[in-house]
């Protein structure tokens, strides 16, 4: 890590302006929301993206044509509605004036004189198809493409100034090019340019590229210039409310997981990317996956979790294989995935623009409750996930990883459901009906997912349990002081570094962040040796902020987890109401039971739930809200 001085030097050379300073004490209730509520991303976004099936081989006629199969297909109708370039559309930069050129042998309806281009016409066409148009960019001077493309004729041209196509001292004037002027309505913002570009690496020795950083290492997170990557968010974030007056614009962060952004992301833009590239292999489609799953708690309407493009249509998700294909698309839908197409949708058979099409199941995706489903049942082979709809019902996904077939019990606990009352269950592949009281048996093939939308009686009648609703749920705080990479997400090897070496390590930070229904490090909720089947787990000296709507009452036990190995330190948790303080516990330290604590919290909008101890190491002091929820009466 840099200097504190070093830092505030970066970050005031990168903004171009101060930025506001944090509050002296972050766990004091600011009667706020803070997640990233900007743009156009109230629901997760849909549409197609051309990196998966082009990579930089992309024009005018790929994407057009793909555009007009959204349209024609009926997919439009559904919600596909960007249309999104990726690498590759850039020729140079023009000097001296910084001006970015576009390929106009390969779009030639940007050519505009000899020496320049317009991308209007271009996006005009989408918008009159009733489109949304997107366009990518990097972090740094140059992109992901020309630090590891090997087609010099997809690249960008020139000398080495004009071969700088990325944000890096450009962000102002790029980004009021892309919005104010050619009309794009959403941006991809990789990270290789801040990261692959070390003053020692082979590509700036050679003296064909200039260094930059490195802002971020992706094996280590205690190596990343965390400020300096937010401040570059921050101004990217400033050009586009400036640029953009109408509000219609969406912001991808893409820094695959690094720097721990999984923590922070959520607050910088409406999609953050949790996750390397995903590639179309089952191995590499669970690593993504597993990289988003557990982290509920940081999604919600207007900032999404992003394992990553769809890679429907290619290897092992292709239309020989539409288990799988409908698998990957199910779990995306679950846990609110942007679902963006990655294949070309020319050729595609009809097969596989079913699994795109299905209503269904886009409904759950783009539900506006904005929850995220949750873990109610996990193995190795088979996962269990539910999400609260906004009609008050219920989808659950039955999940095999597996390589054998399983009986699945599901259980109306599961769903958080009467175990005396009828449940229902709709299948929306077959659209067939089942129920069941207390629980059935249900067959699942290896690699497929049985997904249902179901109807029952709340075991808890008069509210909703927090961890029901991890979309009103935000962990402002959520206590980790020291990111660490996530020991059960691995990289795959296969089709990224072969075998040589010695292998994939465990790389993502956000281990021990704020979990719905589990402690912050994936053991059951538990205090003093009595478990919680629902509840937030989050580390000590932690602010939770909790939207409220109807509700006239919250209410949770509350104390330091069992898994906690900090036994020493006690923990103080209060409940605010709109800043105000509402109701504060005794001191709690582990061993002790669960405490009840309350709050009359009718009127109020924004709940915040504080827990503060004076333990320095909060990986070592998990705290429990065991059955936390949000009641009528």
């Amino acid at each position: 890590m840099k200097t504190s001085a070093m830092i505030a030097a970066v970050a005031a050379l990168l903004c171009g302006a101060a930025t506001a300073a944090k509050p002296v004490d972050p766990l004091a209730p600011t009667a706020r929301w803070s997640a990233y509520t900007a743009g156009r991303g109230q629901l997760p976004p849909m549409g197609w993206n051309s990196w998966n099936v082009f990579a930089s081989d992309i024009d005018e006629a790929k994407i057009m044509g793909s555009a007009q199969r959204i349209v024609s297909s009926g997919l439009a109708q559904k919600g596909y509605r960007y249309v999104n370039l990726d690498d590759g559309w850039a020729l140079k930069r023009r000097q001296p004036d910084g001006r970015l050129i576009v390929r106009t042998d390969r779009f030639p309806s940007a050519r505009s004189g000899a020496n320049d281009s317009n991308f209007k016409p271009f996006t005009d066409r989408l918008h009159a198809m009733g489109l949304k148009a997107g366009i990518y960019s990097d972090l740094g001077r140059n992109t992901c493409a020309e630090a590891f493309g090997t087609v010099d004729a997809d690249l960008p041209q020139g000398n080495v100034l004009e071969r700088e196509v990325g944000l890096y001292g450009h962000i102002d004037q790029d980004i009021a090019l892309y919005f104010g002027e050619w009309g794009f309505d959403y941006i991809k913002v990789d990270g290789c340019g801040i990261r692959d570009y070390a003053p020692t690496s082979p590509r700036v020795t050679s003296g064909k590229f200039r260094a930059v950083g490195p802002f971020i290492d992706s094996g280590q997170v205690s190596r990343s210039d965390i400020p300096a990557v937010k401040a570059m968010f921050q101004q990217i974030n400033n050009a586009l409310v400036r640029d953009n007056p109408d509000g219609d614009y969406l912001l991808s962060l893409c820094v695959w997981g690094a720097a721990d952004v999984r923590n922070w992301g959520k607050d910088y833009g409406s999609v953050s990317r949790t996750s390397d590239d995903i590639s179309p292999a089952w191995g590499r489609m669970l690593v993504n996956y597993d990289s988003a799953v557990t982290r509920a708690l940081y999604a919600h309407p207007g900032s999404w979790n992003d394992p990553d493009m769809l890679h429907i249509g290619q290897s092992d998700f292709d239309a020989g294989h539409l288990k799988e294909a409908r698998t990957h698309f199910a779990l995306w839908a679950m846990i609110n995935a942007p679902l963006l197409i990655g294949t070309d949708l020319r050729k595609t058979p009809q097969s596989l623009l079913d699994i795109f099409g299905n209503s269904d199941i886009i409904a759950l995706n783009q539900d506006s409750a904005g929850n995220q489903a949750t873990i109610a049942y996990d193995t190795s082979d088979v996962q269990i996930l539910v999400k609260t709809l906004a009609s008050g019902e219920k989808a659950v996904a039955i999940f095999n990883r597996g390589s054998g077939g399983y009986d699945v019990d599901l259980t109306a606990a599961h769903l958080k459901y009467r175990d005396d009352a009828p449940v229902t269950l709709t299948d929306l592949w077959s659209k067939q009906r089942k129920s069941f009281t207390g629980q059935i048996k249900l067959h699942v093939d290896p690699r497929e997912t049985l997904i249902f939308r179901t109807r029952g009686t709340r075991t808890l009648a008069d509210g909703l349990y927090l961890s029901e609703q991890p979309g009103r749920v935000n962990p402002a705080v959520d206590g980790v002081i020291h990111p660490q990479a996530d020991p059960t997400i691995f990289r795959t090897a296969a089709g990224w570094t072969g075998t040589k070496g010695a292998g994939d390590r465990p790389i993502y930070a956000g281990w021990g962040g704020a979990r719905a229904d589990s402690a912050p490090y994936g053991q059951v909720l538990q205090i003093a040796g009595k478990p919680f089947p629902s509840g937030i787990g989050i580390l000590a000296n932690s602010r939770l902020e909790v939207r409220n709507d109807r509700a006239a009452r919250l209410t949770t036990m509350v104390g330091v987890d069992d898994s906690a190995s900090d036994k020493g330190h006690a923990v103080t948790f209060a409940i605010y109401g709109d800043g105000r303080l509402l109701a504060k516990s005794a001191p709690l330290k582990w061993g002790m039971a669960a405490q009840p604590l309350s709050a009359n919290v009718g009127g109020v909008k924004l709940v915040e739930l504080v827990a503060r101890s004076a333990g320095a190491d909060n990986a070592q002091l998990p705290v429990s809200w065991g059955d936390a929820a949000l009641l009528l009466r």
